[in-house]
Parts: structure tokens; C-alpha cells; sequence
């Protein structure tokens, strides 16, 4: 009984070691030393760490200035009172466009009614006065400056009815411009103060946009100037306009000068209010470039591993570059490559300063048994 377990443990033991001997194998085989011999290593099967290449390669890019600004329209005002009365009555509907001169509401107006017709028999009095007189005057019954008297008093009249019904007609407010009424909650009887907002009224028929351009901009930027804008309610959708004046002053505080872009808006899209991303095209130019996944950040550089010739094949070189504009992913080398290079496209953070590598194409397969060009 003895022997039968001695043999059972000796056995599972041996079978502990095997598999204990195989992970070890495993893992110095894919992970070992450059040197060991493995598919690792580069006297192995694999040559190095397998890696995806790429060549610099020259591509178009634009100057352009981008900034943030803010929508406003062509023209808006809140519709207010300049003094505390009732309303009596509203003439639109919340979103209604309008035109110029069309009543929106109107004030209690009981004084301003009765003005007016006391005024206009003052007119009517004064009228018949000025009559009787002047024809008292022709026939020479009645002095003439009777006649004058009264035809003074008849243009007085004539004045006070006009002021009478001009107080009357700022009892009805109106539109001062054609454009779109936004949000009431005014009703009839509603008490409103001076100051208090009985609705908007916004001409969306253009939009501007107000942002801060550097001063080094200003011998490339002027009126009529072309750009685009961009707005999160649009994803993908470009609005066009141009540039329709420049400040006059640079901020002394920021060395920026306002400039004021202008956007036709005929459907209404663009509402006042909403963040706009202006970019001012400056001009194009070609620049070699290479995938954003090919450039590594560190603190304000930028590196790139090139792929150069050693000794041993193939390895990972890493470089510094000066990395320019960024627009449709890739990057803009300005300096640090040339479009001979072959550079790691991706995977930078498994890479090594150094390190073995095989490098494949789109196109092709090389491995480190291929020669490599000579590191410059």
C-alpha cells in the first residue's frame, strides 16, 4: 500500500516539473534574450519584434488660423416698455416673423383716448373761430388781426391733436426691423415694468460671429477676407463666410485685435447664442507627413522610432522630430526625417530604443535577414 502511494506522488511530481518546465519554455522562447536563440531573438524563426512600417510621405497642408466665437444676429433687441402699464392686447405669436412696423402689443390707453378727443374739438372749435373771422375780416366788419389770432389758435389746435395721437400710438409697440419674435409669456392684463422683456426679436437673415485674431495676423487678414465655421449642432456641416470688419484697436492686455465674420443664414440654422469654430484659411502647402500613430509626445518633443541597419538586421532608432500642423491624421514633420526613412507606423509603447525589429508593409514582408539601409 505504501509503495502504490509513493508511486502516485512520485508520478504527479514528475508531471508538475514537465508542465512547470513547458511554461518556462514558453515564456523564455517568445520574451528571452536578443541572443538566446528563440523566436524573439534575432538568430530565431521571427528576427526581432514583428512591426508595422511606414515612410514619411509628402502631403498637402493648410495654414489655418482656428478660434472660437460666439453667434450673434444681424440685428436684435428686446421688446421692453418705458413705463408701467397694463396690456390689453397681443397682436403675434411666440416664433412669428415679422415685419418692420407690425404692432406686437398693445398698453392700456383710456387717457391717451380721451386726450385725443378733447383735442380734437379744441380743433373744431378753433376751426369754426378761424372761419367766421376771416370771413368777418373780408368784409371788413372785423379787424384783421382777428382773423390772424384765430389762425394761430387754429394751428395750435392742429398740434395738440397730433401730439394727443402720438401718445397714443406709443401705446402700441412695434417691430423696428423686419426678423423673427422669440418666447413671450405676456398675455392680456399682464403688468409690465420698464425693463421688463416682453419678447426678442432677432434678424437671422445673417449671422455674425466676434473673435480675437493675434496681432501677427493682421497683414494677412482683412475684410472680405474668406473662412468656414463649424457648430456641435452640425456635425459635418460647413458654413461659409467672410470676414466684414476689423477692429480698429488692438487689446493691449491679449495683443489681439476683434475681428467680425458675417454668415448668410437664409434657413435659420445658425440661432444667436450658439459656439462657433471659425477657421481663416492662410494658404497650402506639401510637407512630409506621417500617421499620428507613428509620433510619440513627450513634454513639449515629439519622436518617431526609424527603422535603421545594424550589425545584428533591422532595429528600432528613436528620433526626434519637430512636428508641425495636424489635420486629417497625419502628422507634419518639419524637420528630424527625410522621405527616404522608414519609421515604426505603430504599437510605440512596446517598442525599445534599439530593440531587434521585422518590419511589414502593405505590400511585403521583411525580415531582419533582409539588409537594411545604413543609418545616417
Amino acid at each position: 500500500m505504501f509503495k502504490r502511494h509513493f508511486f502516485i506522488i512520485v508520478a504527479g511530481a514528475v508531471v508538475a516539473l514537465m508542465l512547470v518546465a513547458a511554461v518556462l519554455k514558453i515564456t523564455l522562447g517568445n520574451d528571452g534574450p536578443a541572443g538566446a536563440g528563440g523566436p524573439g531573438g534575432p538568430g530565431g524563426r521571427g528576427g526581432g519584434q514583428l512591426v508595422a512600417a511606414t515612410s514619411p510621405q509628402s502631403r498637402e497642408f493648410s495654414d489655418d488660423l482656428k478660434v472660437l466665437g460666439v453667434a450673434r444676429s444681424l440685428r436684435s433687441v428686446n421688446i421692453t416698455s418705458s413705463t408701467s402699464e397694463l396690456i390689453t392686447k397681443v397682436f403675434f405669436n411666440d416664433g412669428q416673423a415679422v415685419r418692420v412696423g407690425a404692432p406686437l402689443v398693445e398698453l392700456q390707453a383710456s387717457e391717451e383716448d380721451a386726450a385725443i378727443l378733447q383735442a380734437r374739438a379744441q380743433l373744431a372749435q378753433s376751426q369754426r373761430e378761424y372761419d367766421r373771422y376771416k370771413i368777418l375780416s373780408e368784409r371788413g366788419v372785423a379787424p384783421r388781426v382777428m382773423a390772424e389770432n384765430a389762425e394761430t389758435a387754429l394751428q395750435s389746435a392742429r398740434a395738440v391733436v397730433q401730439a394727443a395721437e402720438a401718445r397714443r400710438g406709443d401705446r402700441i409697440l412695434r417691430a423696428p426691423f423686419a426678423g423673427v419674435l422669440g418666447l413671450t409669456t405676456v398675455t392680456p392684463g399682464t403688468l409690465v415694468s420698464p425693463g421688463t422683456v416682453i419678447t426678442t426679436l432677432d434678424d437671422l437673415s445673417s449671422i455674425r460671429v466676434d473673435f480675437a485674431v493675434p496681432e501677427r495676423f493682421l497683414s494677412t487678414l482683412r475684410a472680405g477676407t474668406a473662412l468656414t465655421a463649424t457648430a456641435d449642432a452640425y456635425p459635418g456641416r460647413t458654413f461659409e463666410g467672410r470676414i466684414s470688419l476689423m477692429d480698429v484697436r488692438v487689446d493691449e492686455q491679449t495683443r489681439a485685435v476683434t475681428a467680425r465674420a458675417e454668415f448668410p443664414n437664409p434657413g435659420g440654422d445658425i440661432r444667436p447664442g450658439m459656439m462657433m469654430r471659425v477657421a481663416v484659411r492662410q494658404g497650402q502647402r506639401q510637407a512630409l507627413a506621417v500617421p499620428e500613430a507613428a509620433v510619440q509626445y513627450e513634454g513639449a518633443g515629439a519622436f518617431v522610432y526609424r527603422i535603421a541597419g545594424s550589425d545584428q538586421g533591422s532595429i528600432a532608432q528613436r528620433v526626434e522630430v519637430q512636428a508641425g500642423t495636424v489635420e486629417s491624421g497625419f502628422v507634419e514633420i518639419v524637420t528630424g526625417l527625410s522621405a527616404n526613412d522608414r519609421v515604426v507606423a505603430s504599437g510605440l509603447n512596446r517598442i525599445q530604443p534599439g530593440a531587434p525589429v521585422r518590419t511589414e508593409d502593405k505590400s511585403k514582408t521583411q525580415t531582419a535577414a533582409a539588409p537594411a539601409k545604413a543609418d545616417r
